[in-house]
């Protein structure tokens, strides 16, 4: 049925290319080739890829882990409110456009592997229209936050203090949307030097500013919520002169093109599951720091989970970058009618992603006294901190495990499937566990993120059993129908 959809365009460029002949040459030369050399070639293609990509995960998650430092030695209330309001912002901004901008991931990364080249600007610029649309009712929800955060019974001092810190970000909304589209753009066609080149000038300017503004200018943690915004548009302000300057994307940006408000009803199909995927997933974390200001001695649980959340999130960097590496090396293979390359490709991933989780685990649980200094010089923050890392090094392993199965499933196209899966582990496993540790069995903040641990347990279980049961050669087919598709409609 599939090999029937890609024949039906009338496109004879595109149908010489995806020929049945075509995919039973590709097979033919993955079954030829020594194995040891592939696995060789694949390992140097994803490092090549995760290396940079690891960098600007980090780089860019470090803007806000830059800021909460800075509020967090200005005392525990400001630590507090910008925890709850960068968990917040996360909760009902920037979670939901990373989710749509990762339907970039499978259509670039397909288009690309197709040499359908033209397309990736086009789908780029699909992208930046619908997320700066979402960016306006998000910013109203962002206005309202300390009303929002009283109504739901969290602490007055704390909740204004993040509805101070969250209005001060509402422009990085539409700097962040631009970014995933821009990061996502490149990724997918492996110019990923020149995004970490881009971050990392970044992140040196945000610790000057966050200095600038939070201490030189007295603005206190106001200061820190601006800096996050003036970096967030530095840096898309450098990615986007990069893309119309650089030769290397010549052929996939030509320019803006009417083309892109054609069918955006093909975009939103794959982005909306996208960012339910992705929400799902990481709203039940922001949900662990919101529950934990309902504990007894919010301010501390609040400190705490909240400084725990963003360990969490600077090790997942890793993961992700290791998530994107597969999806754009999945995304490309099945594009290019390489089905055997792709699943190759992914086991390659689930062997590096073991290693990596042993290793980070060991590190957090070596650091975890000195962890907490980080981020307070209170002494109960330091040592409720150093309880938690032992947890938060299970489910470092655990996330780094799903992020990468994950990650090949964007490359295929499987948001609908995931987006099932994580709601059931998230919220029907996952919270009501977490609920049950916390407040039933009254083990407190350490309860809530066993419950996270029981959630990311059901998550890998469910991603592994799909992956082993994939026929590679049908996804292939999807991707040349969908990459077909699209051409065809332009």
């Amino acid at each position: 049925m599939i090999k029937e959809q890609a024949k039906a365009v009338q496109d004879p460029l595109i149908q010489r290319q995806y020929d049945d002949q075509n995919l039973t040459e590709h097979e033919d030369e993955d079954e030829d080739g020594d194995l040891r050399t592939q696995v060789i070639v694949e390992v140097k293609k994803q490092i090549g890829l995760a290396g940079p990509l690891i960098a600007v995960s980090l780089l860019q998650y470090c803007l806000e882990v830059i800021s909460i430092m800075f509020a967090g030695h200005l005392g525990q209330l400001p630590l507090s409110s910008a925890s709850m309001a960068t968990s917040f912002a996360s909760f009902t901004g920037f979670s939901v456009l990373l989710g749509m901008g990762s339907a970039l991931e499978t259509l670039c990364g397909q288009a690309y592997g197709a040499k359908q080249y033209h397309m990736l600007g086009i789908q780029m610029q699909r992208a930046m229209i619908t997320l700066t649309a979402l960016c306006i009712p998000l910013a109203i929800i962002w206005f309202y936050t300390t009303t929002i955060f009283i109504a739901l019974g969290q602490d007055e001092e704390i909740s204004i203090g993040a509805g101070n810190f969250i209005r001060w970000m509402i422009p990085c909304l539409f700097a962040y949307a631009l970014l995933q589209c821009l990061n996502r753009f490149l990724q997918t066609q492996n110019i990923v030097v020149p995004m970490m080149t881009m971050s990392g000038v970044t992140a040196l300017l945000h610790i000057f500013i966050c200095w600038a503004l939070v201490y030189k200018l007295g603005l206190g943690i106001k200061g820190a919520a601006l800096a996050n915004t003036i970096s967030n548009w530095i840096n898309v302000v450098l990615l986007g002169v990069y893309v119309k300057l650089s030769p290397t994307c010549k052929h996939t940006w030509t320019g803006f093109s009417k083309e892109a408000m054609n069918d955006l009803l093909s975009f939103l199909k794959l982005a909306v599951p996208s960012a339910v995927m992705i929400c799902f997933e990481y709203w039940s974390f922001d949900m662990v720091v919101l529950l934990s200001g309902l504990l007894p001695n919010p301010k501390l649980e609040t400190s705490v989970l909240s400084i725990s959340l963003n360990t969490c999130w600077m090790v997942y960097m890793i993961s992700v970058g290791l998530g994107g590496a597969i999806s754009t090396r999945v995304s490309n293979e099945l594009g290019a009618a390489r089905p055997e390359a792709a699943r190759l490709a992914v086991i390659v991933v689930v062997v590096i992603a073991i290693l990596e989780g042993l290793v980070v685990g060991s590190i957090t649980i070596l650091v975890r006294r000195v962890w907490g200094r980080l981020y307070s010089d209170d002494e109960e923050v330091i040592n409720y901190v150093a309880t938690m890392m032992p947890l938060l090094a299970l489910s470092d392993f655990l996330d780094g495990f799903q992020c990468v199965l994950s990650g090949a499933a964007r490359g295929c196209g499987w948001q609908n499937i995931c987006a099932v899966i994580n709601l059931g582990a998230y919220y029907i496993v996952g919270i009501p566990c977490a609920l049950l540790f916390a407040f039933v069995l009254h083990v407190g903040g350490m309860g809530l993120w066993m419950g996270v641990i029981c959630a990311l347990s059901i998550q890998v279980v469910a991603l592994i059993a799909i992956n082993l049961s994939t026929n590679w050669t049908d996804e292939a087919w999807k991707a040349i129908c969908r990459v077909q598709t699209s051409n065809a409609i332009e």
